[in-house]
């Protein structure tokens, strides 16, 4: 039986793995088993980040409606608490978007946060 050397699956499948892995820096890119490394790393840096940029947005979010509402005489958590009592159900989200895009609802909102705290 004559011998199969398998060379090009074996082609196929480095050159898949290098289009992959192309652009990135040093032996990285064009050696096979850094190549793999690096693409198996990236694979589970890019599950972790997709977890991770959720947290970011909210903090992010969180830390506009901080300075929007110190802007107006309030603390962040001062803030939401008086939203919570006053029954206004607002994700963080739109708040952030109201702090930047239209400050004049955004206040509306501190002063109806405000006189539900009876502040």
């Amino acid at each position: 039986m004559p011998r199969v050397k398998g060379g090009s699956a074996s082609d196929k499948k480095r050159k898949r793995l290098f289009s992959i892995t192309k652009g990135y820096w040093g032996r990285k890119k064009n050696v096979y088993r850094r190549a793999k490394e690096a693409f198996l790393h990236s694979l589970s840096r890019a599950y972790t980040d997709r977890k991770r940029k959720k947290r970011d947005f909210r903090r992010l979010w969180i830390t506009r409606i901080n300075a929007a509402s110190r802007a107006q005489g309030l603390s962040y958590s001062v803030l939401m608490n008086g939203l919570k009592k006053a029954g206004i159900n607002i994700n963080r989200k739109m708040l952030s978007e109201l702090a930047i895009n239209d400050m004049a609802a955004f206040t509306q909102l501190a002063d109806q946060a405000r006189s539900a705290l009876g502040k």
